[in-house]
C-alpha cells in the first residue's frame, strides 16, 4: 500500500509582478469558460483587444505593491499551509498546485500517483462552492486520469465556522465597531440564475458563523458581494456601495470579514486594504479593519489535516 495523499489547490498567481507574467497568468485566468461564460469568439476578441491592454498594466501595479520577499502573498501562504499539513499528517503525502500557473493540478496529481499515493484527498481551497472556483478544478482532477476524493465546499464545517467565529470575536473586541461586514467574492447574477448555489452557501455561512459568535451583536452583521469584474450584474449588495451608505448613516467604524479568501491576496491587500478603504474614508468613514485571513494558521491547517481524514474515513467521492 502507497502512502495516502493530500494535495491542496488554490486559485493561483503570475510568476512575477512584470507585466508580461500577469499578462500570461490573466489569459490563462480569463480564458476559462467557467469563469467567462460568454462564447469564446465573442468573449476572446474583447479580452485581447481591450481587457487585457487595460489590466494589465493595473494589476501588474498591484501585484507590485503586495509583492513579497517570498513572492506572492497566496503562494507563501499556500506554500506554508502545505508544510504545516504534512507536519500533521506526517506519513501522508502533501502537496499543492495552483488552478492557473504552477504547479499545475493534472501534473501534480500524476506525479502523487506515479510515487504510489493510494488514496489522494483534493481540497479546494474555496470554502464556498461555485462553479468560477470549483468547475474547472474539478475538471482538471478528472483530465489527470488519477482517482480521487474531492472535498466539494468545507463552509459547512462546524469546526471551520468556530475557527472563523474566534477570528472575529477577537478582532471585534479591540475596538467599538458599528457594523460588521462578511464580504464574499461576488458572481454572475448569470451563473446564480443557471441555479449555482453559491449565495445560498454565503449567506448560510454568515449565519453558521454568527451562532459561534460571543461578542458580535447580530444586528450589526451583514453579508455583502465584492470584486465585481465588467459590466453585467453580480451579487448584490456590492460592498463598496455598502461602505458608501454606512458612511451616509454616521456608521463609520466598520469590521470586514473576507471568508472567501483564507489567505491575504489581491483582493484583500489591494482592493480592500487600499481601494475600499479609500473609497470608506472619501466617504466619511474613521475606521476600516480586516480580520485577518487564515493565513496558515495552526487552527486552520489542522482542521485541514482533519477533513482530509475524515474524508477517507467516509470513503466519500
Amino acid at each position: 500500500m502507497g502512502k495516502k495523499g493530500l494535495l491542496l489547490v488554490n486559485l493561483g498567481s503570475p510568476v512575477s509582478p512584470s507585466n508580461t507574467d500577469v499578462k500570461a497568468y490573466l489569459t490563462e485566468f480569463l480564458s476559462d469558460q467557467n469563469v467567462v461564460t460568454l462564447p469564446k469568439w465573442f468573449w476572446q476578441p474583447i479580452l485581447r483587444g481591450m481587457v487585457l491592454p487595460m489590466r494589465t498594466w493595473r494589476s501588474a501595479t498591484f501585484y507590485q505593491h503586495m509583492w513579497t520577499k517570498a513572492g506572492s502573498p497566496l503562494t507563501a501562504y499556500t506554500e506554508i499551509m502545505q508544510q504545516k499539513v504534512q507536519q500533521i499528517l506526517a506519513d501522508w503525502d502533501v502537496q499543492y498546485a495552483m488552478n492557473y500557473g504552477q504547479p499545475r493540478i493534472v501534473d501534480v496529481l500524476r506525479q502523487m500517483h506515479q510515487n504510489g499515493d493510494s488514496d489522494i484527498v483534493v481540497i479546494p481551497l474555496f470554502p464556498n462552492y461555485t462553479q468560477s472556483t470549483h468547475d474547472t478544478i474539478i475538471e482538471k482532477v478528472q483530465a489527470s486520469g488519477v482517482k480521487t476524493h474531492l472535498v466539494k465546499n468545507f463552509d459547512d464545517q462546524p469546526t471551520y465556522r468556530q475557527i472563523l467565529a474566534r477570528q472575529v470575536d477577537d478582532a471585534y473586541a479591540k475596538k467599538d465597531y458599528d457594523a460588521v461586514i462578511f464580504s464574499y467574492h461576488g458572481i454572475p447574477m448569470s451563473m446564480v440564475k443557471k441555479g449555482d448555489p453559491y449565495p445560498q452557501e454565503c449567506v448560510a455561512t454568515t449565519q453558521g458563523v454568527q451562532k459561534y459568535l460571543r461578542k458580535v451583536p447580530a444586528e450589526k452583521v451583514q453579508t455583502v458581494y465584492q470584486s465585481k469584474f465588467g459590466p453585467m450584474p453580480w451579487l448584490k449588495p456590492y460592498l463598496k456601495n455598502t461602505l458608501m451608505e454606512l458612511a451616509a448613516m454616521g456608521k463609520r467604524s466598520v469590521l470586514l470579514v473576507t471568508p472567501s479568501f483564507v489567505e491575504d491576496c489581491l483582493e484583500t491587500l489591494e482592493e480592500n486594504n487600499v481601494q475600499n478603504y479609500q473609497t470608506f474614508k472619501a466617504s466619511g468613514g474613521n475606521t476600516f479593519d480586516a480580520v485577518k485571513p487564515m493565513n496558515g494558521s495552526d487552527d486552520f491547517c489542522q482542521f485541514l489535516a482533519d477533513l482530509s481524514v475524515k474524508q477517507l474515513s467516509e470513503g466519500a467521492d
